[in-house]
């Protein structure tokens, strides 16, 4: 804890600045109207978050200075095979690295900050997020063996990044210290929301902006990037405090012990179950190394200033404690492999063995993807005679984006000249559109885009150019960054689908003759012992290839090693209906 509170210092504290609001005059004095004049065009390229829920980075980029928006990563989709993460392609960063200013966080979600390593491996840039998410930003940094120059801000600061003015305001998501972005310069003035909604009794008390929205509409906004994800669910995304109420129900109504399992960057909903723990005499144990890290974060930044250290106890000593006074916090609302309540749910846990009648709360909704993993974990606790409280039945989690009526409201406050709907798959994207006609703006005026485009504004007049740079998926898999391609992955599914066969054959170097026996096995095609005639046929289709090369003089290493290929892949897909992976090995003796 003392490690990082000293670092946290020393990363912020060393340059003017760092800590916005310090160096700035009143509120009132730094909200005074920059009016926005022409000044030539500039660009606003996306290189992730459209068309997809992840890796949100956008650049824009004016008068030869490029100002970056966020920088996260994505999950894999269920068919990259053994991928971890995918990244934004930074090629164009690269190629135009002395453009580069700085990078501004919107807030502290994976998806808009778990690509900040590997820019950094590639580019040193400064960055600029709210206290949570440099947080967790410098613990990414300390992880990777990487520094950078930090800058620390907050809802209300006014900065500069080269020629952009930037303001940041307050808003309302499932992440404390999030913000919204208003940019300024010669050329334009530009409103990036971020991820949120709109939530009158959030449970920090700190309430979106809609005053400061409201202004910015009336001193004139060019471009309005507004966040799409719950474009398609109409009315108003529940307040936090619905959830407060859901959960001292279920404290009321239990002596058993209450396991909750939710996302560890929630910290305000996280902090509302210790004060239900501390109401109800119940003390709390945290399992999971992204809650402990998070949380100690957390108490550092002081959210948990009302949360004595006694409450808690260590995961290990929880057997010493009665049921009725017991709350577990824990990772795995998702569903991941080996988080600490999959662990738990699986009985591979070291500390907590369920049992009949522990009440395990989801306070989360599935991820787009993760819906059966999450399955699999609730019907392994049912199993077990566990009581499992899921969002779908109690309101015991609400989402972090806007529905439709808020996303309205914003528009109807910024009023923008041009739109980009963002941080969405395609149909929110068009969806949030379809939304933005709705209320009185010209499609000629609303660009639903793709990766990499580019949107060219001068004035009163936009264009977009398609293609502009890449925006394709760069995977990480283990240490290698972007050296996985499209066909790696095609191998890999072919792996997983159909197997592997390989064939070994030794040849005289002198006369070609065979030195022994071709040696064949397989790996996910068949159960060998079980099938003994079709490997002897196989077998027998590798003598006659072997003999026909033979005759035709082409026992060369690559000749020999097609027909073998061709010959086994049409007998196998004759037979099994498969393709597996061939490979035959040529020895040369």
């Amino acid at each position: 804890m003392a490690r990082l509170k000293n670092n946290y210092r020393r990363r912020h504290n060393n340059h003017p600045g760092k800590s916005v609001s310090d160096a700035l005059p009143a509120a009132s004095a730094r909200r005074r109207s920059i009016p926005s004049a022409a000044g030539g065009p500039y660009k606003v390229i996306p290189l992730g978050g459209l068309n997809e829920i992840g890796k949100n980075c956008t650049l824009i980029e004016y008068n030869n200075e490029i100002l970056i928006i966020d920088c996260g990563f994505a999950f894999p989709e269920y068919e990259m095979f053994g991928i971890d993460l995918v990244i934004p392609d930074f090629t164009y960063l690269k190629e135009n690295s002395e453009k580069i200013k700085g990078l501004i966080i919107t807030h502290g979600h994976e998806d808009h900050i778990g690509g900040i390593p590997y820019l950094l491996k590639e580019l040193n840039v400064p960055v600029y997020a709210p206290p949570l998410a440099m947080g967790l930003i410098d613990h990414k940094l300390e992880e990777h063996g990487l520094w950078c120059e930090t800058h620390v801000i907050r809802a209300g600061d006014i900065f500069s990044i080269g020629s952009f003015r930037i303001e940041a305001i307050q808003t309302n998501h499932s992440i404390a210290d999030s913000v919204a972005y208003s940019i300024r310069f010669l050329g334009g003035h530009i409103v990036h929301t971020g991820d949120f909604k709109v939530d009158f009794a959030p449970l920090d008390g700190k309430v979106i902006d809609l005053r400061r929205f409201a202004q910015l509409g009336d001193e004139g906004v060019d471009l309005l990037l507004c966040d799409s994800t719950n474009v398609m669910r109409n009315g108003y995304t529940p307040s936090e405090a619905i959830v407060r109420k859901s959960i001292d129900e279920i404290f009321d109504n239990t002596d058993k012990r209450i396991i909750i399992a939710t996302f560890s960057s929630n910290v305000h909903r996280i902090k509302y179950f210790m004060e239900a723990s501390m109401k109800h005499n119940r003390c709390i144990a945290v399992s999971g190394k992204s809650m402990e890290k998070v949380l100690t974060l957390a108490r550092e930044l002081g959210y948990l200033n009302n949360i004595p250290d006694s409450l808690f106890i260590r995961i290990n000593d929880i057997r010493n404690v009665p049921d009725k006074s017991l709350t577990i916090l824990t990772t795995g609302s998702q569903g991941e492999p080996m988080s600490a309540l999959t662990r738990m749910a699986n009985d591979q846990h070291k500390s907590v063995k369920l049992k009949a009648d522990d009440v395990v709360v989801f306070s989360s909704s599935p991820i787009p993807g993760n819906e059966k993993v999450i399955s699999q974990v609730v019907n392994q606790l049912y199993e077990k005679n566990v009581k499992v409280v899921l969002a779908s039945a109690m309101d015991v989690h609400v989402s972090g984006h806007a529905s439709s009526e808020e996303l309205k409201l914003i528009h109807s406050l910024v009023r923008p000249r041009f739109f980009m709907p963002v941080h969405g798959e395609k149909r929110h994207l068009v969806e949030h559109s379809l939304l933005a006609q709705s209320l009185g703006q010209q499609s000629s005026t609303i660009f639903v885009m793709n990766n990499g485009d580019a949107l060219v504004i001068n004035g009163r007049k936009a264009r977009l150019t398609k293609g502009f740079t890449s925006g394709d998926d760069v995977m990480v898999d283990g240490y290698g960054v972007g050296d996985i391609g499209n066909s790696v992955l095609r191998e890999r599914k072919n792996l997983s689908q159909s197997g592997l066969v390989t064939i070994a054959v030794a040849l005289d170097t002198a006369t070609g003759s065979l030195m022994a026996v071709p040696e064949m096995r397989t790996i996910g095609l068949v159960y060998e012992q079980e099938h003994k005639d079709f490997l002897d046929e196989a077998l027998s289709i590798v003598y006659n290839t072997i003999g026909k090369c033979a005759e035709a003089g082409s026992l060369d290493e690559q000749s020999l090693s097609k027909a073998i290929k061709s010959d086994m892949k049409g007998y196998i897909y004759r037979m099994t209906k498969r393709s597996p992976v061939i490979i035959p090995i040529i020895l040369y003796v």
